[in-house]
Formats: structure tokens, C-alpha cells, sequence
């Protein structure tokens, strides 16, 4: 007997000792907020106005949880032996009235059920007070039941809720019953405490996160997911970073009992981008191996999971990606437009995939807000896809109702579809006459800078609205850019805008003509060289005494080109010649081949489709009598030396070009 009281007197001091908290409460303590275990009482700043996650930095002090550093621990000791003597009290009760205890637990659960917001739970605690168990339902309950809520509901149920005077005795109850609690239990708890906004500096979050610190071990697979979900959400703290350390050890012992695919996607977002190689290279194996219990839910979390990895496989994106797209009439917008994004994040593009998406939304168009359509439209944007099936039927829809787009919207159409270089065919002008008449109306609330962009995307275009273009190089519109930040991007728009200005030469009511003051130093510095592609050039024009070459011409002080081929010839009809203002002033007995080298960037994804900036440059090119001709970068890179030199000659002389060498067509042709 006396070796058994030895041994619980140990256990229980052990159990007060990692439970102390260097604090002295001085007022209410749960809500009070604490950093960690070593701040001072300066630091130690809680809140209480109503609003979640909101500290008091100066104010009215009376609102203000203060705890102060230091101390004896005779209250902490008072707590956990009452805590002790309710818990055994409560248990002989049990012992003695199971079925009294049981109906009323089913009472309590089916009242809760019927709550439909956080403050509903609470009034029903000031009812009936809940076991330890109730409690981590009670806080569960609370956080589900404003997941169903509207962003605006939700905010004024949380203020509500903060507000109440319940709510501070269900989270003392809460952080005195934790030792108490099941581990699932625990981990719920801290979970929706977190998704409900309670301060993770609070008292009652940090006693939560040493808790589960003391039972890692214990916390099988269901609850390791659960604490890691709710990791995700805080920030770092001495408390938070030993607990993810911990479960990133857990998770590469326990790696191989995981056995639930969503388990296992949440422990790879906590391990995050700084989990060692090795360890993403085991979790891709593991994950990999669990493919054919892949559900469709399964397979978009596990994309947006690599891109919070920064962990590029694609064996596994390969899976994902045929998942999503045999399933897509069953994915809600934020789940469709997240995968795209994660793509990005990844740099995976995936053109069935893409193509596959385009033509979902295209062929139901109409259930999309046309916010949600210019989202998935900025997304193939920034994937460098261009999505031809859902421009196309975007673009009737625009010229159909133009007045329903904002100018946010008219900015991005326009960014979208200038930079894709979109093919817009016979509805080319009524849909940029649409796009123009739009910004015309918002022009008295456009900023310079919005102006300007929109001015440079509708250049690329090809179009040029005089309305835009007067106001944009007005002196006013102009002083105001000066003051714009990042001088270099304002100055290559504005330089653009001058080339097409006087190159394209459009029609307008008076000319205009882009200041000099606004165009900074046009001229490119010291380009470089691409040596392959310039040992290529070389060796192809060594024996052609009917061609010279010149390399890294730069054209109307803005334009470089990587090689300029003059070859003789007999004069070629219909050609449009243009006087140029460089040096070169070739016979019309002559051809000018420009040589470019574009990287892989500079096209749309999967497509020979040269890219907005691309598209002028070749566009201008042509006006000023040359004759592109692109060299990629995946032909640099997928072919031999002797290889790029043929397809070179090729290009350059296609009368030359043996039979049995691929052809490439010279852009434009």
C-alpha cells in the first residue's frame, strides 16, 4: 500500500510539473495571451474586444488579460488536485448512476445537434455542464457549424461568440480537462479552437500544444492528421516548432503503418518545404504506392500538397492529372482554379489537362460568374496555355454583354489576350472595339499606370483607340507616371507604344507622338551573345558566296537581332519594302533573313504560337522587310551540333535542306 501512494504521489507531481506554466493569474486566464514560456510580463498581452486574433496594444486596460511572470505554483497545484477530485467524483458517480449518466450524455449530444451557431452551444452550456468529453464536442460543434456560413455570417457569429459570457468558462473547462481528455479528443479540441480565431498566444492554445507535445508518441495515425491540420494554421512559436519537429521524426518512423491517403497528404504539408530530400523522396514513394486508393478529392489535394512541398514528381502528377481529368464535371470552382495555380507553382503543365479544363469550362460557360471565367482566363495566362476553345466562346460572350465587365476584369481580358497572341479572326474588331469602349467609360477613374497598360496590351493587339491614346499622352496623365514606381517596366512600355505608333502607323484624327522625356535609353545594353547558335550561322553561311552575315544588329534602337542572312536574289513579288533608319539599306535584288532565338517562354505551351512581346517584335520585323526566322531553344538543347546546323540551313535555305532533315516553316509563312 505504502509503495502504491509512493508511486501516484510521483506520477502526480511529475504531471504538475509538466503542466506548470510560469504565469500568475492576476484575472480571468484563458483567453490571456503568452508568447512562450520566457517571456516577461511586458510581453505577455492578451485580448478581449470581441474580434478573434486581435491584441490590445493601448486602450482601455480594463479589457486586458495580464499575466505576470514568475511566482510559486500553489494555484497550478490547486487546480489539477481539483481537477483530480472532480475526475474521481465524477467517476464513482458514473460507477454508481451508468444509465442515469448515459441518457443524460444522449441528451446533452442530440440538444447540441440542433444548434445551428457557436453562441446556440453556448447558451446550451450555461444549461447543462458538459463532461470532458462534451467539451471537445462542444468546441467541435462550434466550428463546424460556421463552416456552412456565409464569409460575412460567419465573421458576425465568431463576434458573437467572443462576446458571450460563456465562452470564457467553456475554455477554462477546456484547458483544466485536457490531461484528461482522449488524444482525439485533444487534437480536435486545439483544432477548431484555431479555425474559430482563439489567439494562439492564449493560455488555453499553449496548454493544448505542450499536451499534445507530452502524448506525441501516443497519437496514432487519424490523430497525427488532426494536429497537423491544425499546425498549418499557426504561426511559429519555441511551443509550435518543437511539436512540428516531433511529428516530422514520428512521421518518417511511421511512415510505413500510414495507411489513409489524407493522413498522409496532411503530415507532407507540415513537413513542408523544409522536409530533407530524402524524406520527400520516401513520402513519394509511399504516396505512389496508395495511388489506387486515389479518389478524386485525393488527387487535387495531392497537387496543391506538392506545391506547399515545393516537391516536383511526376510520375505522381501524372496520376493526379488523369484522376482530375476524367472527373471533371464533378470539381467546384475553388478546387479547379487551385489545381491550376498549384501547376504553376510547380512549373507542371500537362497540355491534355489543360486543353481538357478549357474545354469543361468553355462547354458550361454559362454556370461560371464571369469573375470565375476571367480567374480560369488569368490562370491559363500564367500556365503560358492559351485555352482556344474557352477564348473563343469568352469573346462572343464579351461582344454580347460588354457593359458587365469591371475594369479590373477589362485590364485582365486584355492582359490575357495580348500576351497569348489570340487568333480573334473575323471577331477581332467588334471584340477589341468592346474591350475599348469599356475603358473609355471608366476613364475617369484610371489611374496613369492603369491607362498605360491598358494602352501597351491593346498595342500588342494590334489596335489603337485614339480616345486612350490622346488621354495617355497628355501632359497631366504623363506627369503623373513620372511619379510611377519600377521606371524601367513604365519606359518599355512607353517605348513599345512609340514603335507601334510609328511603324504600325495607324490610322488617327491627329498624330501623335510619344514625348522622348518618357522613353528613357531605348537602347539595349551590350547584348549577348548565343555562341552555339552563332557557330551554327557561321558554319551554315561559310560556303554561300550569295549571303553575308551580320550578328546582334539591333534595329530602330530597340529591337536586337541574333542573326541578320543577306542573300542574293531575284526580286520577290509583292514584297513590301519599307526605308529603315539603320544602316543597312539592302537592293531589292536582295532577302533579309532575321535569325531569332526565342526560349521556350516565348511561345504559348505546346504551340509554335509566338507570345505577346514576341508576336510585335516578329510583327514590326516583317514591316521593316525582313524575313523571321525563330530557332528555339528546344532545338538548341534536343539536338546535336551538326543536327542544329542543318535545321539552320534549312530555315535560312530551304532549296538546300536535304529531303530527309525535318522542315520548319519560317514564321508567318
Amino acid at each position: 500500500m505504502t509503495i502504491w501512494v509512493t508511486n501516484e504521489v510521483m506520477r502526480w507531481s511529475l504531471r504538475a510539473c509538466c503542466r506548470r506554466f510560469p504565469w500568475k493569474r492576476t484575472s480571468i486566464p484563458v483567453l490571456a495571451s503568452n508568447k512562450d514560456s520566457f517571456l516577461n510580463r511586458s510581453n505577455l498581452i492578451g485580448f478581449w474586444d470581441g474580434r478573434p486574433n486581435q491584441i490590445c496594444l493601448s486602450g482601455t486596460l480594463s479589457a486586458t488579460r495580464f499575466y505576470s511572470h514568475g511566482g510559486n505554483h500553489n494555484e497550478d497545484l490547486k487546480e489539477i488536485n481539483s481537477l483530480t477530485a472532480e475526475h474521481s467524483l465524477s467517476t464513482d458517480i458514473l460507477d454508481k448512476t451508468s444509465s442515469e449518466q448515459r441518457q443524460r450524455t444522449s441528451l446533452f449530444l442530440e440538444l447540441m445537434r440542433r444548434c445551428g451557431s457557436p453562441s446556440d452551444v453556448l447558451d446550451l452550456t450555461c444549461k447543462y455542464a458538459p463532461t470532458i468529453r462534451q467539451v471537445s464536442n462542444c468546441l467541435s460543434h462550434m466550428w463546424f457549424s460556421t463552416k456552412k456560413m456565409s464569409e460575412e455570417q460567419r465573421r458576425y457569429e465568431v463576434q458573437l461568440m467572443f462576446e458571450h459570457p460563456e465562452f470564457e468558462s467553456l475554455l477554462q473547462r477546456a484547458a483544466r480537462s485536457v490531461q484528461h481528455m482522449h488524444n482525439d479528443d485533444v487534437a480536435y479540441s486545439l483544432l477548431s479552437m484555431i479555425n474559430l480565431g482563439v489567439p494562439q498566444r492564449s493560455r488555453v492554445i499553449q496548454t493544448f500544444l505542450r499536451t499534445c507535445q507530452e502524448r506525441l508518441n501516443d497519437f496514432d495515425e487519424k490523430t497525427l492528421s488532426i494536429l497537423a491540420s491544425a499546425l498549418e494554421h499557426v504561426t511559429d512559436s519555441q511551443n509550435v516548432d518543437a511539436l512540428k519537429e516531433g511529428m516530422r521524426l514520428m512521421v518518417e518512423v511511421r511512415l510505413p503503418e500510414i495507411k489513409n491517403v489524407l493522413a498522409l497528404q496532411t503530415m507532407m504539408r507540415l513537413l513542408g518545404r523544409d522536409a530533407p530530400k530524402v524524406l520527400k523522396q520516401k513520402l513519394e514513394r509511399k504516396a505512389l504506392s496508395m495511388t489506387d486508393q486515389f479518389s478524386l478529392p485525393n488527387a487535387q489535394y495531392m497537387i496543391s500538397t506538392m506545391a506547399t512541398m515545393g516537391f516536383y514528381s511526376k510520375p505522381l502528377l501524372k496520376v493526379c492529372s488523369g484522376i482530375i481529368k476524367d472527373n471533371l464535371h464533378g470539381i467546384p470552382f475553388n478546387r479547379l482554379y487551385n489545381v491550376l495555380q498549384s501547376c504553376k507553382e510547380l512549373h507542371y503543365r500537362d497540355a491534355d489537362l489543360l486543353t481538357s479544363i478549357s474545354d469543361h469550362v468553355a462547354s458550361t460557360i454559362d454556370i461560371w460568374t464571369n469573375k470565375q471565367l476571367v480567374f480560369f482566363l488569368s490562370a491559363f495566362e500564367d500556365l503560358f496555355f492559351c485555352p482556344t476553345s474557352l477564348m473563343e466562346v469568352y469573346t462572343e460572350k464579351v461582344i454580347a454583354s460588354p457593359d458587365t465587365l469591371t475594369l479590373k476584369d477589362l485590364q485582365c481580358v486584355l492582359k490575357v489576350y495580348s500576351s497569348l497572341n489570340y487568333d480573334l479572326q473575323h471577331q477581332r474588331q467588334p471584340f477589341l472595339d468592346s474591350l475599348s469602349h469599356g475603358l473609355s467609360s471608366y476613364l475617369p477613374k484610371m489611374s496613369g499606370l492603369e491607362l498605360l497598360k491598358a494602352v501597351y496590351f491593346l498595342c500588342l493587339l494590334n489596335h489603337f483607340p485614339s480616345v486612350l491614346l490622346e488621354q495617355l499622352l497628355n501632359s497631366s496623365v504623363l506627369e503623373q507616371l513620372a511619379t510611377v514606381k519600377f521606371p524601367k517596366s513604365r519606359e518599355r512600355m512607353f517605348q513599345r507604344v512609340d514603335l507601334c505608333l510609328r511603324l504600325d502607323r495607324p490610322p488617327l484624327p491627329q498624330p501623335l507622338i510619344v514625348p522622348s522625356s518618357v522613353l528613357g535609353n531605348p537602347i539595349p545594353s551590350s547584348p549577348s551573345v548565343n555562341l552555339r547558335l552563332s557557330k551554327s550561322l557561321q558554319s551554315v553561311l561559310a560556303d554561300q558566296a550569295n549571303a553575308t552575315l551580320q550578328e546582334m544588329l539591333v534595329i530602330e534602337n530597340f529591337y536586337v537581332i541574333d542573326g541578320v542572312v543577306t542573300k542574293v536574289t531575284k526580286p520577290l513579288p509583292n514584297q513590301r519594302c519599307v526605308t529603315e533608319t539603320s544602316s543597312i539599306s539592302p537592293a531589292e535584288s536582295s532577302q533579309r533573313i532575321a535569325v531569332i532565338y526565342a526560349p521556350n517562354s516565348s511561345f504559348c505551351f505546346g504551340t509554335s504560337n509566338p507570345r505577346g512581346p514576341l508576336a510585335l517584335k516578329i510583327r514590326h520585323l516583317k514591316i521593316l522587310g525582313y524575313t523571321p526566322v525563330m530557332v528555339t531553344e528546344q532545338h538548341l538543347q534536343s539536338l546535336s551540333e551538326d543536327e542544329t546546323t542543318e535545321n539552320i540551313r534549312g530555315l535560312i535555305f530551304p532549296e538546300q535542306a536535304s529531303e530527309t532533315k525535318p522542315q520548319v516553316e519560317h514564321v508567318g509563312s
